[in-house]
């Protein structure tokens, strides 16, 4: 019998900050121009975490604009962030469900200071 090495994919945790427009059914507030989702996806690498973000969004008629990648749990925290109790535990659900949890969704409304779609 021979030993044959195994081929796994290393799965991680990536966050991402999806920015998203406004789209007939998307479920936003009324009268916002789109929204902020905080996520926690996995993916072998970034690029694939996004990629599955961006599909599931978009089935979910959500209309995905831009994405920017915060990295890893062990990137975020040499970066010095702060993570908490709750994130963690909920990074660790993506990673043990593959899957892809939005955290948090901050609409924007016109005349916000942060609004991005106001600059488009």
């Amino acid at each position: 019998m021979q030993d044959k090495p195994e081929k796994r994919s290393r799965q991680q945790v990536y966050t991402l900050l999806v920015q998203i427009g406004r789209k007939k059914g998307d479920g936003l507030p009324e009268g916002s121009t789109g929204a902020a989702l905080m996520v926690y996806a996995s993916g072998v690498d970034e690029a694939e975490a996004v990629r599955e973000t961006v599909a599931i969004l978009k089935q979910a008629d959500t209309a995905p604009l831009d994405v920017t990648g915060y990295g890893t749990l062990d990137e975020r925290l040499a970066q010095g962030h702060e993570i908490d109790d709750e994130e963690r535990a909920l990074m660790g659900r993506a990673l043990a469900e593959n899957a892809v949890i939005v955290a948090q969704m901050t609409p924007f409304f016109p005349g916000d200071g942060d609004d991005a779609q106001a600059a488009r």
